[in-house]
């Protein structure tokens, strides 16, 4: 009996027409590849030329009924088609971080370097897990690692690139929870779970700390019950001494103080906290210090400012975000520690990725640092892209014009006796509101109010908070390219809007 199958044949039979696969990015696809993407840079620069402010105001319910309007199970006939779709439910609503009307959260404009990096990023499409997923990737990310190492001012340090600094500020608090157990418990939280004691973990923080870290010390099984709140200074830093003092109460309640997470720029005031005096404390006490510096590590880049970062190589772990203070595309951040043997902590093997009996140094794979994604972009190249046609230098003339632009904001604040300063800020962020005349009893509906108006109106964006329960409006001055001449356009803007309010009330 003869059992040869005639292959060729059933080939033929089997494989649909190449014309099926015409969407798929491959060697037979630069035509419609091509195509598609000259309609995309179409449609970026429309929205460059087109938008002269920031929003269009547009109400939710508006929005979301077009978007719930399209049938997903019917697709479109061309990519004009698409275009035309995306550009009503997405494009023209989009805020538009790069116009100095925006001026509202931690959003910065990007740089050209870091965009031309993404079209390769995401057609290319490499996964930063393994060498053999991207050879050159691995090392143009540890290449980027080191150099932010080394402007901390680490000399043995280590990391990997993040999705942005909520992850990088719980992998500091994951190595500070784990390697408290190991040192000073013998205890192996990897292999074993949570101690019968981890209920007595401490974390100290400031009040103006960012949310992460209490979603953190819950993920991690530490609740938010872990996490002390240091009172601040008058510029809304961490206090030292207060944090002395929390340390020794948790101590004295039968506690264990196992991290401090001090902040490099906050994000209600863009101030650093006192870096060197807590890391005093922190090495007192055998606490590991992390610092998230998601904000404040556009410092690193510049000589004039630097200082203000004066203690950050003393912390034991840092967040950095490229996509705030490097101008970077989102996402780009990264997650670095002083120590890269402590990276070893959050090393798990598969037979199938990451084998235990491979050669590391040999075959390297940044999996191996990661604690939560397998799959990773190589967003490192952005960075690449930026420092290797920009450099070093000119980013930190940017961050210099943005911190003169700020001082020089807060002082046309103060000089208006319209406006209240709350505070200054080491680099962009200021705490203002309108003032209601001379009985403040209103001043909170006032500026919320303005902040509403501002908003739908779509012609300035400003964001806001609540100190001590009262709302204030804020600046985040995070764009080179705002002028104090636009600044002063803005609070003409919120004063028009501030005494209309005082006419319909």
């Amino acid at each position: 009996m003869n059992n040869t199958v005639n292959t060729t044949q059933e080939s033929k039979t089997l494989l649909p027409k190449p014309e099926i696969f015409k969407d798929i990015f491959s060697q037979h696809s630069d035509k419609e590849y091509g195509s598609a993407v000259k309609l995309a840079q179409e449609r970026v620069s429309s929205f460059l030329k087109n938008n002269t402010k920031p929003f269009t105001g547009i109400r939710p319910d508006e929005m979301k009924r077009m978007v719930e309007a399209i049938d997903l199970d019917e697709p479109l006939p061309d990519y004009q088609s698409l275009f035309d779709e995306v550009d009503e439910i997405y494009v023209k609503h989009a805020t538009a971080y790069h116009l100095p009307e925006y001026i509202a959260h931690l959003n910065c404009p990007v740089v050209i370097p870091a965009l031309a990096a993404e079209v390769l990023i995401s057609a290319i499409n490499s996964s930063q897990d393994t060498y053999d997923q991207s050879a050159g990737g691995t090392f143009i990310e540890r290449k980027l690692i080191d150099w932010t190492s080394e402007q901390i001012g680490y000399q043995n340090g280590d990391g990997i690139f993040t999705a942005g600094g909520s992850q990088s500020n719980l992998m500091g608090l994951l190595l500070a929870r784990d390697y408290y157990a190991l040192e000073y418990q013998k205890w192996n939280i990897k292999l074993d779970g949570l101690p019968a004691d981890s209920s007595k973990f401490r974390v100290f923080v400031s009040d103006k700390a960012h949310f992460s870290n209490h979603k953190n010390s819950w993920i991690l099984g530490l609740g938010e019950q872990a996490v002390v709140h240091v009172d601040v200074d008058e510029r809304y830093r961490m206090d030292p001494e207060k944090l002395e003092r929390a340390i020794a109460s948790e101590i004295q309640k039968g506690n264990i103080p196992i991290a401090i997470t001090a902040t490099a720029g906050t994000t209600d005031f863009g101030n650093i906290d006192p870096l060197q005096p807590i890391a005093a404390i922190a090495k007192r006490h055998n606490i590991w210090l992390h610092v998230d510096a998601a904000y404040g590590c556009g410092l690193l880049l510049t000589d004039t400012h630097k200082h203000l970062l004066r203690g950050i190589e003393l912390a034991d772990s840092v967040t950095i975000d490229y996509h705030k203070s490097f101008f970077q595309p989102i996402s780009s951040s990264a997650f670095i520690v002083k120590n890269k043997l402590h990276l070893n902590i959050i090393k798990h093997h598969a037979d199938y990725l990451n084998p235990k009996e491979q050669d590391y140094d040999a075959l390297p794979a940044q999996i191996n640092k990661s604690i939560i994604q397998s799959t990773r972009r190589f967003d490192a190249l952005k960075l690449w892209f930026t420092l290797r046609y920009l450099g070093r230098e000119k980013l930190g003339q940017y961050t210099d014009t943005i911190i003169d632009t700020a001082q020089k904001t807060a002082a046309l604040i103060e000089s208006d006796e319209n406006f209240e300063l709350l505070c200054h800020s080491d680099m962009g962020v200021l705490v203002f509101r309108y003032l209601d005349g001379p009985a403040e009893s209103n001043s909170c509906e006032v500026n919320k109010y303005i902040k509403e108006k501002l908003f739908f109106s779509g012609d300035v964006l400003v964001a806001s908070t609540k100190v001590n329960g009262k709302f204030f409006l804020k600046f985040t001055i995070f764009n080179p390219l705002t002028t104090v001449n636009d600044i002063k356009n803005i609070l003409n803007q919120i004063k028009q809007n501030g005494n209309e309010y005082h006419r319909l009330n």
